[in-house]
């Protein structure tokens, strides 16, 4: 039987198909994700994708084509659904199968939903067309739409019991959820600026000479964009560094889903700081292959145990 026909006897068929619905929804439109939490036990990873299926449904909100007083009012509407499965006022037969899962998941684990609210409040920030003067401008963003997931993951995820440190995982998801998104950003730049965005700060892109944009398959001329690639390349690896210090707070398979995930970007980075115009050309993305070895690492336990090595040298 397939992962995501799973039966669970004490679960009702209404919140099973639910699942099933928002694990489909997570198959289809989030591969990377979707590959890290394959390595979770069956209800986390439900949990995982009930998560998954309500954050796509705000960031499509954001990214269709509704006029903005719309997207204003749709947005809206969906923090008052929130505002019911914080409640649990969601019932097992209502026609939204991901109010149904997110509702259910939340009665299973400690899961911080306002941190919904959070991206809600973030999505508004692009409908509102927001630029970014400094890094601390756009941190104040990306914690909005990725520190907020960590965090919320972290809420499925738990820490051992007796993990050192333990009080400072959500600080440590939030700036994992920052490291991933700076990446996303860089990845994401031309078909960005495509759309009319920019996210990354004002203020580095004067300093690269890049302030005229990305709407071409090279840099603007006279530009230093290797410059600036690696510049936020370097910044997202000390992200990652600090992050990535919430591996051995978990248990084996959740650090293994984490490990896979940050990993995933990890090595996008890697490729974006060797060929940085490539950005500009397409989408860089991993082959399979490459995902599978970094999900076998993460499942080896290989990542937490070097974080930990790392973490203990510092304290010595």
């Amino acid at each position: 039987m397939s992962r995501s026909m799973e039966v669970h006897p004490h679960m009702s068929a209404p919140v099973q198909a639910a699942y099933s619905y928002c694990e489909a929804v997570t198959g289809r439109q989030a591969r990377n994700f979707a590959y890290g939490i394959r390595l979770l036990p069956a209800d986390k990873r439900q949990a995982m994708s009930a998560l998954y299926a309500f954050s796509r449904r705000v960031d499509d909100i954001g990214d269709g084509a509704l006029d903005e007083n719309a997207k204003r009012d749709r947005l809206e509407a969906t923090r008052e659904l929130l505002g019911r499965i914080r409640d649990g006022a969601v019932d097992e037969d209502d026609t939204d199968p991901v109010a149904v899962a997110l509702t259910d998941a939340a009665r299973r684990f400690p899961i911080p939903l306002d941190g919904l609210d959070e991206l809600i409040d973030g999505v508004l920030m692009d409908v509102r067309g927001e630029t970014y003067e400094t890094w601390d401008d756009l941190k104040t963003y990306c914690r909005c739409v990725a520190g907020a997931i960590g965090r919320l993951s972290l809420g499925v995820f738990g820490t051992m019991p007796g993990a050192q440190g333990a009080d400072r995982a959500p600080e440590y998801a939030d700036t994992l959820g920052l490291a991933l998104q700076l990446t996303n950003i860089l990845r994401d730049v031309r078909e960005d600026a495509g759309n009319g965005r920019t996210y990354l700060p004002s203020d580095d892109l004067a300093k690269f000479g890049c302030s005229g944009g990305f709407n071409g398959v090279t840099p603007p001329p006279g530009a230093d964009f290797t410059g600036l690639v690696h510049f936020e390349v370097r910044r997202a690896r000390g992200l990652f560094a600090e992050g990535y210090r919430l591996l051995p707070m978990l248990d084996r398979r959740s650090g293994a889903c984490v490990a896979a995930m940050a990993g995933i970007y990890r090595r996008l980075l890697d490729r974006i700081e060797r060929d940085p115009e490539a950005v500009l050309r397409g989408r860089v993305s991993l082959p399979g292959r490459e995902k599978a070895y970094v999900a076998v690492r993460g499942l080896s336990g290989l990542d937490a145990r070097h974080i930990s090595r790392q973490t203990l040298r510092r304290r010595a």
